[in-house]
């Protein structure tokens, strides 16, 4: 699988930026030992999983791994899995020892959406409660349409982790097992140095690593 880098385009990363569940919701369904996990906590379950800093996130031969990388700082914002079929954004924050920042945060994204003229509604998923927004956006060709984004949130230890599916995997949760199997399969390294509360993890890219940059969509 190559790693492709990818230019932030701040229009797309503000669609991409909205959503995400709880851990809780998962293990009372009996799911108690699904991820994601925290590094620390990592079941010797045989995926290998590429180092992204904050991120361990596993390849999949079917959807291509990128990162979205900030032009001016170089800083690698966001780990992304794509395929023609849609794509999942994954982005961790620090978070409280004992707290539930998806449940603080989903009302801001809720009211951006509803600031840029969208829509943002609530439904119950696998990771628990998640918001679907759809907000008009200008592509680059000029054409208006509507991007809908489906804004998943799972509190860890000291970490939330915000996933965010686009395309398919948005408009059709009933048939995105697949999407959310890989973002079960997720760790995050939260490390033990201290960050004010929703502060996002630093991401890197992998030692030797040589990514090619592409255009924004």
């Amino acid at each position: 699988m190559r790693l492709r880098r990818k230019a932030a385009d701040p229009s797309v990363d503000d669609a991409v930026d909205e959503t995400t569940g709880a851990r809780e919701t998962a293990e009372a369904a009996g799911d108690a030992a699904a991820g994601p996990y925290d590094a620390d906590d990592l079941p010797d379950d045989g995926v290998a999983r590429l180092d992204l800093g904050s991120l361990l996130v596993a390849p999949t031969e079917d959807r291509e791994l990128r990162v979205q990388v900030d032009e001016q700082s170089g800083a690698v914002r966001a780990v992304l899995l794509a395929s023609d079929a849609g794509a999942l954004e994954l982005r961790a924050f620090a978070a409280p020892r004992n707290g539930d920042l998806w449940s603080e945060i989903r009302p801001q994204i809720a009211a951006d959406a509803a600031r840029r003229g969208g829509t943002a509604t609530e439904r119950e998923g696998r990771f628990g409660t998640e918001l679907v927004c759809e907000v008009r956006m200008t592509r680059p060709d000029g054409a208006t349409g509507t991007q809908t984004s489906r804004v998943i949130g799972i509190n860890g230890p000291r970490w939330l982790l915000r996933a965010t599916l686009l395309g398919d995997p948005a408009r059709d949760p009933e048939t995105a097992d697949a999407w959310e199997a890989a973002i079960a399969q997720v760790a995050v390294r939260r490390g033990a140095h201290a960050m004010p509360v929703g502060e996002q993890l630093p991401l890197s890219l992998p030692e030797g690593a040589t990514p090619r940059a592409v255009p924004t969509s």
